[in-house]
């Protein structure tokens, strides 16, 4: 049963063409993935449905009493003016109820009979929407988000962009709106948050219309996927597995379409030479038309090839090394991390080696350790206790979450050529295999979006030809495509990889091995899927108290409750203070990504860089705080 019909719709800004007719249906039951690279149109067309924008030409068909609910990846959008989380139409029912109980309660009898018969309206209206379990049920869908304690503020404009996120997509679940309208719902969400959405997700009972990156949350829930490209659309059945053999499978046939008619616009072209040569004049016009019918199929053939069709052909030369594959180039032995304001460890007794040809990826929630350990490695930061210990002359490659570059006027071109002796040819090479061709190569660095310059910075980094490669969060920022020509590069990687990230595809398709953080512990996992099984199961060595000292405070304090509470308040308070402060630099860098590409100045990346380091540290603290509340 179709619940939205998208009817031809196109959509303009100005000269250029976002939307060019695109036309599809939303049917009961679906579960669609919305892909395309960043800046196709994928939210113009949400906020079409939705009714916020007007398009160009087509018309949006919402069939018999259908409701959309829509989140925004903006926050900005959401209303959160009002006090409460319930919707406004509840809130006026719970008014009118509450009015009405207090007139009958004054009415003689005729008159209570008639306002009876309109209470049970009100109340019959009241429990269809959910009134009487709507908290229960938001409740439990804040928990699944990993949120709690929301509903106790009073001001929810003073939430930070995380909690604001969480807040909406609860309500929104809740609300069972006929079709779910989520654009990026697993930002700011850790992965047991994003298991949870999943699985929620998979039960709906209505259709779920999500843009997103997350190749494996697509796969989890997706039961087909549209691809916007170009300002056309393509369907394909099935997740994102499905759709990309689907995809392989119909360039394939594409690319020898359009050979076949190459070849034969080729013959059909001497064909007409030869013609006109002998002096057949008729044969020579007949094979002219010809000609151009075939022109014209060609072009409509080519006009099908996704505009990233030229990025998807990477293959990286491996490097001559010297050395064995297989010699030690690293060793942490029970490294520990403790902060000089913090009672309990970090981390503690963290232990792992790596050979020259391994990546080893760390994975944990936010706050766990993983960067920490990360600065540890590179002398960034050092350890409470423990040793790591580098191969001598080690030449390492190093790629945090922000990716600073020595002079932003510089062309992609200039920057390459820089510092290196690379030829012409071979920079223009380079650069086209992560997704640089043409014209692009002369953009100037300070006009690159964030997912661009990181692309340009790995290209830098691999032409060094590092032994290590040290990465944070490498897949921030990217699309799928460009985090597909990412996962190319350093799979044909022959050197050595450390990374931390929370993209689950790309784990899977790149580690190793991986270092799993829980409860201020890690050890190595031969897969991703280990770990998370581990993460899940109850560990009776982890949850015992790090120290002595950690055990009698426990124990004092369980024989104080007056104390407890008061200790407990006071970490409530503490997290409530962060979460606002991470709010509003999460909103600063929003504000500065964007001028990035508005020619930002030295003094903006700056600015960046220590919000950086500072949300890092609001981040350890926070979920410190979060693990010590849960125990």
């Amino acid at each position: 049963m179709p619940l939205i019909t998208v009817d031809n719709i196109s959509m303009s800004f100005g000269d250029r063409q976002i939307l060019d007719g695109v036309s599809f249906r939303v049917e009961e039951g679906d579960r669609i993935a919305f892909v395309g690279d960043n800046g196709t149109g994928k939210s113009t067309l949400f906020k079409i449905i939705s009714g916020r924008y007007e398009p160009t030409g087509g018309q949006i068909i919402m069939h018999g009493n259908t409701i959309a609910g829509f989140l925004s990846q903006n926050m900005d959008e959401q209303d959160l003016s009002s006090s409460s989380l319930k919707p406004r139409k509840m809130q006026e029912l719970e008014a009118d109820i509450a009015l009405m109980e207090s007139d009958i309660a004054k009415a003689d009898d005729p008159e209570r009979h008639e306002l009876m018969a309109s209470y049970a309206d009100l109340i019959a209206e009241y429990e269809a929407m959910g009134g009487y379990d709507y908290e229960h049920r938001l409740n439990d869908a804040l928990g699944g988000l990993g949120i709690t304690g929301v509903n106790s503020r009073t001001d929810l404009m003073t939430l930070s962009g995380g909690e604001k996120m969480r807040v909406c997509l609860a309500r929104l679940i809740v609300e069972h709106p006929d079709v779910i309208l989520l654009d990026e719902p697993t930002n700011h969400l850790d992965f047991e948050a994003v298991e949870w959405l999943e699985q929620f997700l998979r039960s709906y009972g209505g259709a779920v219309f999500v843009i997103t990156h997350d190749r494996h949350f697509i796969d989890a829930v997706a039961t087909r996927v549209i691809e916007l490209d170009g300002g056309r659309i393509t369907q394909y059945k099935g997740n994102y597995t499905s759709y990309r053999e689907q995809k392989a499978e119909r360039m394939k046939t594409l690319e020898a379409e359009i050979t076949n008619l190459e070849a034969e616009l080729s013959h059909q072209l001497d064909v007409k030479q030869t013609m006109l040569s002998h002096r057949n004049i008729s044969g020579y016009h007949q094979r002219e038309k010809m000609v151009s019918k075939l022109e014209d199929i060609l072009e409509s053939k080519r006009a099908l090839r996704p505009a990233e069709f030229a990025k998807m052909n990477f293959k990286a030369v491996p490097a001559d090394r010297t050395g064995k594959a297989d010699r030690l180039i690293l060793q942490c032995d029970k490294v520990s991390k403790q902060f000089d304001d913090c009672d309990c460890p970090l981390f503690e007794d963290v232990s792992f080696e790596l050979k020259a040809d391994q990546k080893i990826f760390f994975c944990g929630p936010n706050g766990c350790g993983k960067t920490t350990l990360l600065h540890m490695l590179t002398g960034d930061d050092v350890g409470t206790s423990g040793t790591i210990l580098l191969s001598s002359g080690l030449k390492c490659g190093v790629m945090g979450q922000f990716v600073p570059f020595e002079d932003e006027t510089r062309t992609l071109y200039e920057e390459l050529i820089a510092d290196s002796d690379i030829s012409v040819t071979d920079a223009r090479s380079l650069l086209a295999r992560f997704g640089f061709r043409g014209e692009a190569v002369f953009k100037r660095i300070d006009m690159l979006s964030g997912g661009e310059r990181s692309r340009l910075y790995l290209c830098k980094l691999l032409n060094e030809n590092p032994e290590l490669l040290v990465l944070d969060e490498p897949t921030n920022h990217l699309d799928i495509s460009s985090r597909e020509i990412l996962e190319d590069a350093l799979s044909f990687y022959d050197g050595a990889i450390v990374c931390v990230s929370h993209d689950r595809f790309f784990i899977d398709k790149c580690a190793d091995r991986i270092l799993g953080f829980k409860k201020g512990r890690a050890k190595i996992y031969d897969k991703y899927e280990y770990y998370l099984r581990d993460y899940r199961t109850a560990d009776e060595e982890v949850t015992e108290p790090a120290n002595p000292k950690n055990s009698r405070d426990a124990k004092q304090n369980s024989g104080n409750p007056a104390q407890l509470r008061k200790e407990m308040a006071r970490k409530r308070e503490r997290l409530r203070l962060l979460e606002k402060l991470i709010g509003e630099l999460e909103d600063r860098q929003s504000e500065l990504e964007k001028s990035f590409t508005a020619g930002a100045g030295e003094d903006e990346y700056k600015e960046y860089g220590d919000n950086a380091a500072k949300l890092k540290e609001y981040y350890d603290e926070f979920w410190a705080l979060g693990e010590e509340l849960e125990e």
